[in-house]
């Protein structure tokens, strides 16, 4: 938590400096009261006291109350706006160390995991700060301050005094050890409840065509109900804790009195009123002790819940991305658009075996080299490895001459255009969609625009939308069909205008007949652009310059489809399974 606190900035803490002047005046005030109180007793019970003098003493002692009010609202505000400010800040270094993450972190903490801690965890820091400014700071100084006003008032209630805060001290040390362990699990529980959500929501369309709806509700409830438990097993330890400490409130109030009543009874008559006044301030001031460790108890239920939300943030915040961001911005003259790769090795952490084994292949300027492969045997992992979204085990990869680990990433990005396997669309239009990101270059017009949904065969659907290129997408793109959406994916690449392509098989959602005239569009309207293109249909990849077969990790042939149909016994597997004899013969 310390850590995490480490982050406020210079001027959080000028603001936390100046609650703490307004803490020590709330408390100063406070304690006056009793002072006050203890004169108005003397006052009340001297013969001939003058009323003038008990309206003065009870004057001071309404402006001291409404003194530490407006102490107390103060510090409320100081807190809130550090809390807030904090959180703020907090959120947005946690969604730059996400975008920072490669793949290998992301899979680390999981999707799910993430949302909650830029979440639910600030939340939880949120709250111990905005309670804890207010009470942390306050308790302390109060018990000391009060424990030194009734120093000498009397041994026998100062005895009194310290037996209720032993009590206290223990029951206190016994919840926290019982709860704080379920406080660390809570998280995760919370983190389980996201994913399921999230999976049932994401996925519901299947859910409902294979009537799965009381199986998902049967996960969320077991999700649910293990939270609940939980929750409601630290709820109840803390809830104990309120009416054990009422009662020691009660108890010692009750204690005070009775040995006051003692002392009083035994005292002579000149002693009687200064032990009677001692007794009354005493009284208050240890109800401002045990007030003060309630305040603490409030802390207690907020720490350890916030304890480990800072942890769980603290690990995302200090995790070093394992992809770091070279120096050059430009490859190497006359090599634009050229991609290599030497002996190339990839293993994914944790794994036991190599993906990829020993992959070396040249793609030339303006050539399109396709991929093909059994499913598992590497292909978009191998593609993958161009953006550096992992970095190679082994061997290298060069884009225009240049080793990807040298680039800073924002320029090797721009170099791609890059269209996953599942395509990804974002709430907003079509035209923003298509113009999504920085690519380097200015924001593509409307012409440009246009003609990048023309090419991936899309403006016909688009041209129908209500706003045209102003429609609105929804999130996720569930207004728009599979092939729509990939169009839409491939449109974005291609308004990017960039040396190369990579197509992870991008086609596979749209007919033969979309397929081949997207195919011819690229072709055309993108001369001399490299396209690096997965694919699991022979009929996407006839007229590639070069095919690459990959077969358990590993390149087992390389050439024109005419030659491999010839000498790759793999591809020839592929082929027949896809083509009939007479597509074969031609």
């Amino acid at each position: 938590m310390f850590r995490l606190l480490k982050r406020l900035k210079a001027a959080e803490w000028l603001q936390a400096l100046v609650s703490l002047v307004f803490i020590v005046s709330q408390v100063w005030l406070d304690l006056k009261l009793p002072d006050y109180m203890s004169e108005i007793t003397r006052l009340t019970q001297t013969p001939g006291s003058a009323i003038g003098d008990i309206w003065l003493a009870g004057s001071k002692m309404l402006l001291c109350a409404l003194g530490s009010v407006v102490s107390a609202v103060i510090v409320g505000f100081f807190a809130a706006r550090i809390a807030a400010s904090f959180s703020q800040r907090l959120r947005s270094q946690l969604f730059s160390k996400v975008d920072s993450f490669s793949m290998e972190e992301i899979n680390r903490f999981s999707t799910d995991s993430l949302i909650t801690r830029s979440t639910n965890d600030i939340t939880q820091v949120q709250m111990l700060i905005t309670m804890g400014l207010q009470m942390i700071i306050k308790a302390p100084i109060m018990v000391v301050w009060a424990v030194t006003k009734i120093a000498g008032k009397g041994l026998e209630w100062s005895m009194a005094t310290g037996v209720a805060v032993l009590i206290m001290l223990a029951v206190i040390s016994v919840m926290m050890t019982l709860v704080l362990p379920k406080f660390r699990k809570m998280q995760t529980l919370t983190d389980n409840l996201t994913r399921v959500t999230r999976e049932n929501l994401t996925g519901l369309r299947v859910v409902r065509a294979y009537n799965a709806e009381p199986y998902q509700e049967g996960k969320f409830e077991g999700a649910n109900q293990e939270l609940t438990e939980t929750q409601l097993f630290t709820n109840r330890g803390m809830a104990v804790m309120m009416p054990i400490i009422t009662l020691l409130m009660s108890g010692l109030n009750l204690a005070i009195y009775w040995i006051g009543a003692v002392l009083i009874n035994s005292a002579g008559l000149m002693d009687r009123l200064t032990l009677f006044s001692n007794m009354v301030v005493f009284s208050a001031y240890a109800m401002q002790v045990i007030m003060s460790f309630m305040m603490l108890v409030m802390i207690f239920v907020l720490w350890p819940r916030a304890s480990v939300s800072a942890k769980r943030i603290n690990e995302v915040l200090e995790t070093a991305p394992s992809i770091l961001d070279g120096s050059k911005m430009e490859g190497a003259a006359g090599k634009e658009g050229e991609i290599e790769f030497h002996n190339v090795s990839f293993r994914y952490p944790g794994a036991a075996d190599d993906v990829l084994t020993d992959i070396s292949f040249t793609a030339k300027r303006g050539e399109t080299v396709a991929f093909i492969g059994s499913t598992g045997s590497g292909k978009t992992t191998l593609v993958n490895l161009i953006p550096r979204f992992y970095d190679t085990t082994a061997g290298d990869v060069l884009v225009d001459g240049v080793n990807v680990r040298d680039y800073a990433q924002d320029a090797l990005h721009n170099k791609i255009g890059y269209v996953p396997q599942k395509a990804v669309t974002f709430r907003g239009t079509v035209a923003g969609n298509i113009r999504y990101g920085d690519n380097g270059k200015a924001a593509a017009t409307d012409e440009e625009v246009a003609l990048a949904m023309r090419i991936a065969q899309g403006a016909d659907f688009v041209e129908q939308m209500e706003g045209k290129y102003n429609a609105d997408i929804a999130q996720g793109g569930s207004n728009l069909s599979g092939g729509q959406k990939q169009r839409l994916a491939i449109a974005r690449a291609v308004a990017r205008k960039p040396e190369i392509y990579i197509f992870d098989d991008s086609f596979s959602a749209l007919d033969y007949k979309t397929d081949r005239a997207l195919r011819s569009a690229l072709k055309r309207e993108t001369a001399g652009v490299t396209s690096l293109i997965v694919a699991q249909r022979i009929g996407t990849i006839l007229d590639a310059d070069q095919i690459i077969v990959l077969n358990e990790g590993a390149i087992a042939g390389k050439g024109t489809h005419k030659e491999l149909l010839k000498t790759c016994s793999v591809y020839q597997e592929i082929a027949m399974s896809q083509l009939s004899e007479e597509e074969l013969s031609a």
